[in-house]
Formats: C-alpha cells, sequence, structure tokens
C-alpha cells in the first residue's frame, strides 16, 4: 500500500476513534446526570459557619453556600437536598451514604483527599488572627499583608517568627479538625496555650467575654463575626495566610467512588464562575469581598 493512502487511512481510523469516543463520554455524562437526577443529591453543610452556612431561628438553613448550591443544582439538572450536619463527623457519614456530597466551607487538603474527592474550587480566601482593638495582639505586625504558604516560604517563616513572638504565652481559639486548627498547632502550640472548639461561633463567644485572647479562622468568617453588633471591638489582625496546610481552596466533597458526581459540581462551578455568579454571591455574604478562586 503507498505511505499516502495508508497516511490517509489511518487518519480516517483515528478520526472515527475519537468521533466514537466523544459520542460514549457524551453517553456517559447523559447516563451520570439522569441517575443523580433521578435519585436526587443530598447535600450536607455544618449549618454554623457563618457566612459560608448557617441556622436561622426557624431552622432553616441559609449562607453563602446555601445559595450557591441551588444555583449549582439548577446548572445539573438535579432535584438536591442540603442538609445540616456536625463538622466532626462530615466526611465519615459522607462515606457511610447519609449523602451525596459536603458543601460546608471544606478546603481542599492532601490528607482528606487519601478520604474523599474534590470538585474543582468555589471559593478561596485567607485566614489569620482576631483580636480585641484595645488588645496589645492588635499591633501584630503584617496587618493586611497576604502571605501563600505554597509560594512564599521565606516570608511564611519570618512572619511566623514574628507572630510567636506576640502570641507567646496567650491563650488562642480554633476550631477543631480544620485545616486551621492544624496550622496553629504546627505553629503556635509550644508558645501558646490552644484551645479548640467545635464551632466558630463557639470561639467567637470566648473571645468576646474575654476567656481568650485570639481566635484563629478564615477572614471570611472573622469579617462577619466582627460585623455584628457586640463585636464592633475586634479586628482581624497579622497577614492572612492562605495555601499549604490550608488547602488549595473551598471545594464540594463526594465519595471517590462518584466521579460522575464530582464532574457534574466542576462544570456547574466553573459556569457559575465564568459568568459571575459566584462573585456576586460572594458579595453579598462577604461584605464585598470576591473569594472567587483565580481560574
Amino acid at each position: 500500500m503507498p505511505a499516502r493512502v495508508w497516511e490517509r487511512n489511518m487518519r480516517k481510523l483515528l478520526a472515527g476513534l475519537a468521533a466514537g469516543l466523544c459520542l460514549l463520554l457524551g453517553a456517559a455524562q447523559a447516563d451520570a446526570q439522569s441517575r443523580w437526577a433521578t435519585q436526587g443529591v443530598r447535600i450536607a453543610t455544618e449549618g454554623a459557619y457563618a457566612p459560608w452556612n448557617f441556622s436561622k431561628p426557624d431552622g432553616s438553613l441559609d449562607g453563602f453556600e446555601v445559595e450557591l448550591h441551588r444555583e449549582l443544582c439548577r446548572r445539573m439538572g438535579v432535584r438536591c437536598t442540603i442538609v445540616a450536619q456536625d463538622w466532626d463527623g462530615i466526611i465519615p457519614s459522607l462515606n457511610a451514604g447519609r449523602y451525596d456530597a459536603i458543601m460546608a466551607g471544606m478546603n481542599i487538603t492532601p490528607r482528606r483527599l487519601e478520604a474523599i474527592s474534590f470538585s474543582r474550587p468555589y471559593a478561596s480566601g485567607p485566614g489569620g488572627f482576631g483580636v480585641p482593638k484595645d488588645s496589645p495582639l492588635a499591633r501584630m505586625a503584617g496587618t493586611g499583608s497576604r502571605i501563600n504558604l505554597d509560594t512564599q516560604a521565606p516570608e511564611a517563616r519570618a512572619a511566623f517568627e514574628a507572630l510567636r513572638a506576640a502570641v507567646r504565652g496567650r491563650t488562642i481559639g480554633v476550631q477543631g479538625s480544620t485545616t486551621h486548627a492544624n496550622l496553629v498547632n504546627e505553629h503556635f502550640k509550644d508558645v501558646a496555650t490552644i484551645r479548640e472548639y467545635r464551632t466558630t461561633e463557639q470561639h467567637d463567644l470566648d473571645l468576646q467575654n474575654g476567656r481568650i485572647d485570639a481566635i484563629w479562622a478564615a477572614h471570611s468568617a472573622m469579617s462577619a463575626t466582627f460585623a455584628q453588633p457586640g463585636f464592633e471591638g475586634f479586628v482581624i489582625v497579622g497577614p492572612g495566610f492562605s495555601g499549604g496546610v490550608l488547602g488549595a481552596g473551598v471545594a464540594v466533597g463526594v465519595r471517590k467512588a462518584d466521579n460522575d458526581l464530582r464532574e457534574m459540581f466542576s462544570k456547574a462551578i466553573g459556569e457559575a464562575l465564568a459568568d459571575g455568579t459566584v462573585r456576586t454571591l460572594s458579595l453579598k455574604w462577604f461584605n464585598n469581598v470576591d473569594l472567587s478562586p483565580q481560574q
């Protein structure tokens, strides 16, 4: 067979295989959407992490992620139900089949990836210290700056050295079983007393009542708290840290076996980021701060 004829036939064969693969992938995606559209998707959120998610006095759920879940499910064409779940059991309960996904301000981390899978991120923001305005800690160095633990290692080391000196002998509150708790214990446990709480609401109240000297949490959550009546005397101080142990962004968690659902969420998130929906919701819930991750 002449070389030109062979090359032409091979191109036709490869084009046919590619077309067939596209058809198969399209059919698989349609089957996945049909499956979840039929059975519905149950989503867990903490319900105690305002303004990401919280429970209203009547028991209903609200917040950034509660509103975002409606938008994502509409784009996916599936019926969703959102339920409250205590943070400390949220991943085991997902894998036990109590629900199908998690939207609870959960950052992607290597440790969590050992247990579950994640969609693409829908939000990203720094974490750091919150303290009383009249505390000596309010003069922490680096306030207003941002440090990425993945790309600014020298700056991070210098910042933590200064922060360790500032909080020596103090008591720091942090929500337990979180990336924030991991960071605080790694960098401050030997110089300060670390008090872990089940919810951020609990450490906010202890800070307000003077039972602890500082809290470490997401800037987004602290900004919302400090804007509430009774918290006018508190402020975010020191650098805002992201990356590293704090994770690669907030995303939807799903069981490892549910790759189809993960991809459906990722596609919907991509669309919501592209058309500005995530930005609009972020500005609404986080005091005009856009937590949309960089695309």
